[in-house]
């Protein structure tokens, strides 16, 4: 069953976690109209642009759905709130978004309850959420060339704020439908990324964080093909007053030298990294079409570590990916404790139709679970390791709301008593509970 939680302004978004794609938030606005966001930060970035569309528009009483399309079970849990919507709103417009709908509006559009399907490049468009000309407009998105930041400011909570600089990706990896919800790579210019995030340090953002579909690979389709690396240097250049700039998630085969470097000598740009690995057995590797393989994971971490020794690794792993042995999967759990991993996001593989892994021998189901329980096991091993090393140590945390703090390397703080959301203070690590470190406010 899935539940909500209704809140007035945008939480701190979090990647597809598991296997429900992460959970469903509804953003709800005076004027009657909810924006339900499944999955990653980039959804619920624009659902804030769906938000201000709809204000400057006028829709009123109306279910925004902006959906995911990473697992089968993702797809499961927005047809399931459809339903549910209708059920309670029987007179409110319900339309239905993101991904999932751009890949298959002929499956939402059969859902009696649906009134509207947009695609991904139509749903923040002028006058396309009141729009009753047609039930369907989806457009090819292989055909979009332009990313979609320009449309606002930066989606924030509060305590840091987000800015999407690229949208789409050029790889195909085997298993991921993705690609043909979000097109082809496409990079927000260099000039406006910066403009956007000064603007949300003039607003007293003390955290800016970079996010796409494949942020690594910003900058390919721009002229002179500048680096992911060159964009965050000239942000911290001419920024200065920024005081920390994140990156949501790199992929293991992109990290480019000049963003190599900026992590060894610059202290603004934060010490965590979250790495697209999916497997750590190079034959499933290959199988995925992935373009890094284990060694190549391990040397990576190796060489950040070596320079930035405060560095913490998160990263995604499927597991029972097809034709998956347990010998096979075994390197992958082998991998958590071999590059240190702290954070981990689990995905049971969900066979996504079109896809080529989907005609792949399968991995039973019971098989699947089972494995996806060990590598949370595994995380949660690693996260306790990562935790403990903390311990008596001074962090310095960025405020996220009371009693609740971010570390540098991502690291959460939990701490006794009140501190205004955004600021950043230091903290001393007294112990940990196996999720978050135990801290006091450092005098």
């Amino acid at each position: 069953m899935t539940t909500y939680t209704v809140i007035s302004r945008p939480p701190t978004p979090k990647p597809a976690v598991g296997e429900e794609g992460g959970p469903a938030v509804v953003s709800s606005g005076p004027d009657g109209v909810d924006v339900v966001t499944f999955g990653c930060r980039l959804n619920a970035y624009e659902s804030e642009a769906i938000r201000a569309r709809a204000s400057a528009d006028g829709l009123s009483d109306a279910v925004v759905f902006n959906t995911c399309a990473v697992t089968n079970e993702a797809v499961r849990q927005a047809r399931q709130a459809i339903r549910k919507a209708r059920r309670e709103r029987p007179d409110a417009r319900l339309i239905v978004t993101g991904c999932a709908a751009q890949i298959d509006p002929a499956a939402f559009a059969a859902m009696p309850e649906v009134d509207l399907v947009l695609g991904n490049a139509e749903k923040a468009a002028p006058g396309a959420l009141l729009d009753t000309s047609t039930r369907v407009r989806v457009n090819d998105i292989m055909s979009i060339k332009e990313t979609a930041g320009h449309l606002i400011a930066g989606l924030k909570d509060r305590a840091r704020a987000y800015v999407e600089v690229q949208n789409g990706c050029d790889h195909r990896c085997t298993f991921c439908i993705i690609p043909f919800g979000r097109g082809n790579s496409r990079s927000a210019p260099a000039g406006e990324v910066v403009d956007q995030v000064r603007r949300l340090a003039a607003e007293g953002y003390n955290e800016v964080v970079l996010t796409g579909v494949d942020v690594t690979s910003w900058g390919t389709d721009l002229p002179g093909q500048p680096t992911l690396g060159q964009l965050v240097g000239r942000i911290l250049k001419l920024v200065p007053e920024l005081p920390r700039l994140r990156l949501s998630s790199i992929d293991a085969a992109e990290i480019d030298p000049d963003l190599f470097k900026l992590l060894e000598t610059e202290p603004r740009l934060m010490p965590y990294l979250h790495l697209s690995l999916q497997a750590g057995d190079n034959m499933i590797l290959k199988r995925m079409k992935r373009r890094h393989n284990r060694e190549d994971a391990l040397k990576l971490v190796s060489e950040v570590r070596r320079v930035r020794p405060d560095t913490a690794f998160g990263a995604d792993l499927i597991a029972g990916f097809p034709t998956e042995s347990e010998e096979a999967f075994e390197n992958t759990l082998k991998l958590v404790e071999e590059a240190g991993l702290a954070f981990l996001h689990v995905f049971p593989y969900s066979a996504r139709p079109g896809t080529p892994a989907a005609r792949m021998p399968p991995v039973k189901g019971p098989v699947i679970k089972d494995r996806a329980r060990r590598l949370r096991e595994a995380g949660q091993a690693g996260l306790e390791r990562h935790l403990q090393r903390q311990v008596g140590r001074v962090l310095s945390g960025l405020v996220e709301r009371d009693g609740v703090a971010r570390a540098e390397d991502f690291t959460e703080i939990a701490f006794a008593g009140e501190a205004a959301s955004g600021q950043i203070l230091a903290f001393r690590v007294t112990g940990h509970d196996g999720a978050r470190v135990i801290a006091e406010l450092a005098a």
